[in-house]
């Protein structure tokens, strides 16, 4: 049995149960685009007695006050254009004090002294600045992933997202993650002094090392690790591996060229990143 099945056996504490206001001191927020592994990461803190968690994205949690992606056409391609990104970028569309109110009363802890809330949602990806300023000590967990990787992920599930007539979904998929890479090279250099950056294919190399990295970023959750196995979509528990390899695997030839014509004007930056474009042969 992994921790975080213990700790559901052995009973939670509840936010609406406690003053969550006087409690909570820091708001650690993963931050990172759809599909880069980023529900595991924020999952991964439940094992930790000093967090307060939530069992869904914070942006689908009820009461949450602001654009989400629920049930949207917009669901895995939120960044791909100007129009689409419009509302999750407009700090005036998000009223963080009720979503507060929301996030604490359905958190759950394994500690009722647990001091850190975590939560992520990917369009946060654009309101790191409104997040920093509204919550205490807010710090963030800057999560990416190899492209390719995250492209085959959305493109095998077309029903999650609709294009617009005239519009072709590889080229909004690669748009999307380019725009999410640009925002998150941002969000990691101006908000470097309360961010830590990872990367997925690192932390499945290395969990205790990602781990190790996270506890020196903050020390109060001094038992946080990365060995645990996580719930995914409530039927089974799932080890951190790296599935790059098999999900890249599946892409077409033509596919991985298409998108690396696409990926191709960003070269420096995923290079940044520590990834590289593909061939596809």
């Amino acid at each position: 049995m992994n921790k975080i099945q213990a700790a559901g056996r052995q009973g939670r504490y509840l936010g609406a149960q406690h003053d969550l206001a006087q409690i909570i001191d820091t708001h650690l927020f993963v931050i990172g685009p759809n599909n880069s592994g980023s529900t595991f990461l924020r999952r991964s803190f439940e094992a930790s007695r000093h967090s307060w968690n939530l069992k869904q994205e914070g942006q689908h949690v009820l009461g949450f006050a602001g654009p989400h992606t629920d049930a949207s056409p917009k669901t895995l391609i939120w960044n791909a254009t100007e129009d689409r990104r419009a509302e999750f970028a407009d700090p005036a569309a998000f009223d963080w004090e009720t979503s507060r109110r929301a996030w604490y009363f359905q958190s759950f802890a394994r500690s009722p002294d647990a001091s850190v809330f975590v939560t992520s949602s990917p369009p946060f990806l654009l309101q790191v600045a409104a997040l920093k300023e509204r919550f205490e000590n807010a710090r963030f967990l800057f999560l990416t992933r190899d492209p390719y990787a995250i492209a085959e992920g959305i493109l095998r599930r077309p029903a999650a997202y609709r294009i617009e007539p005239g519009e072709d979904r590889i080229d909004i998929v690669a748009a999307h993650l380019m725009h999410c890479f640009e925002r998150q090279a941002h969000n990691r250099s101006a908000f470097k002094e309360t961010g830590l950056s990872l990367r997925y294919e690192d932390m499945c190399a290395d969990p205790a090392g990602a781990a190790a990295a996270i506890r020196s970023f903050l020390p109060v959750l001094n038992d946080y690790t990365l060995n645990d196995a996580v719930e995914v979509k409530g039927m089974y528990d799932e080890p951190l591996r790296d599935m790059n390899a098999e999900q890249i695997a599946r892409l077409p030839t033509d596919t991985v060229q298409r998108l690396t014509a696409c990926f191709s004007p960003f070269q420096n930056l995923l290079a940044d990143f520590g990834y590289r474009l593909r061939r596809g042969d």
